[in-house]
């Protein structure tokens, strides 16, 4: 009785903050997004499912799967590079590692809107990158790098990348280098055992970093409208105008609990799948138990 006290005083004050600034103003727009919107904005309490139906009409359905592809391709562009990146981090000298990940977080100590908009200065047509491939004769004209999905993709991959590096380096860190060396011992080639053993052991790792990718992206805002310039309208930017623009409440509630509940599901496969990998790593420690006493009973 006294230990489960001391764990809810432990955890209690996590939880009531999740539970006011996450539990509650998740409720309130999910309760928002059953109401209609008022003449001049704002809510006016009428039940209905309107909302839920008009964000199911091909314009805004485009607009949503339009977001997918996008956040879709950052997290596979994040994940090839990410994953090999992680990968030289963690067959580097144990000295080294720090250092590394330093570099890799190093983004984060600035502002993401600084960031975003450096990529402006990179990309625009009288830019750095445009300017040196002028100047090494590779093109004769400036490249269209800039307020399109190239500039989008580019710029969300580049935030979050670090997301993807961290969480694949620590399923790497916590590999055990038994597992590679029985591989190598069986005729394992290094190809064969990445492919083999090494992926499938580090693929939390990998959900997770996707997730995390994914997420933050399907629901940016900010990448879309500076990169972007306004031409290619993802969610969160219809999110936002429908708040601050359009003052439809209401039907931006509906269109952030839609992208709450994608993320939601996202969320619950990367666990399910952690799951799975503990579970299957518990059996194979569990069989490797039995098998070692029969083993030394045998040469006894």
């Amino acid at each position: 009785m006294q230990s489960s006290l001391k764990s809810w005083v432990l955890i209690g004050p996590g939880l009531g903050w999740l539970a006011l600034f996450l539990v509650i103003p998740c409720a309130i727009v999910f309760a928002h997004s059953f109401f209609e919107r008022g003449v001049y904005g704002g809510i006016d309490y009428v039940f209905t499912f309107e909302n839920f139906t008009r964000a199911i009409e091909p314009i805004y359905l485009t607009i949503l799967v339009d977001s997918g592809r996008i956040a879709g391709l950052t997290t596979l562009i994040a994940l090839l590079v990410g994953y090999p990146a992680a990968y030289a981090i963690s067959k580097a000298p144990r000295q080294r590692q720090t250092a590394l990940l330093v570099l890799v977080m190093l983004p984060f100590w600035s502002n993401y809107l600084i960031r975003t908009y450096a990529w402006i200065v990179l990309l625009n047509r009288e830019g750095l990158i445009n300017r040196a491939l002028g100047e090494v004769g590779l093109i004769g004209e400036p490249l269209p790098l800039l307020y399109n999905e190239f500039a989008i993709i580019v710029g969300l991959v580049y935030n979050y990348l670090p997301f993807v590096v961290l969480a694949i380096y620590a399923s790497l860190s916590r590999l055990n280098p038994e597992v590679l060396e029985a591989s190598f011992d069986l005729g394992g080639t290094p190809a064969r055992t990445f492919w083999r053993v090494t992926l499938p052991l580090t693929l939390p790792g990998v959900a997770a970093g996707a997730v995390f990718v994914f997420v933050l992206s399907v629901g940016n805002f900010i990448t879309p409208d500076l990169l972007g310039g306004g031409r290619l309208l993802m969610v969160g930017n219809l999110i936002y105008d429908q708040f601050l623009s359009a003052r439809d409440w209401p039907f931006g509630a509906s269109l952030s609990f839609i992208l709450i509940a994608i993320m939601m599901l996202l969320l619950l496969a990367q666990a399910t799948l952690v799951n799975r990998a503990q579970g299957e790593k518990a059996e194979e420690a569990a069989k490797l138990g039995e098998a070692g006493p029969r083993t030394g009973g045998a040469h006894a």
